[in-house]
């Protein structure tokens, strides 16, 4: 994903965040890139990551599908709303 993306098309951006921080040039610019490749991450793949994290920390599965509906609709763009029933689907098909 990180490939996809043009660094100097943020130039504006990595700027801010080299007057605004602690951050060098080149740090700058992976922090924006890391960024967008993070919001470039379909609601499906979300939900699969956001599985496998929950479940390797313990969680269960009840308690995952709970989570991952209530984190959803804080994502940038927000998908339709899915019933615990989708969550599961969009896991284990």
């Amino acid at each position: 994903m990180l490939e996809r993306r043009n660094p100097s098309s943020h130039d504006d951006l990595v700027d801010h965040l080299v007057r605004s921080t602690a951050l060098q040039r080149g740090e700058a610019a992976r922090v924006v890139l890391e960024v967008l490749a993070y919001f470039d991450e379909t609601y499906e793949e979300f939900v699969r990551r956001r599985h496998r994290e929950l479940q390797s920390g313990g969680a269960v599965n009840a308690e995952i599908f709970e989570r991952i509906a209530a984190e959803l609709p804080h994502r940038a763009v927000a998908p339709p709303e899915l019933s615990l029933r989708q969550l599961r689907r969009i896991v284990y098909g």
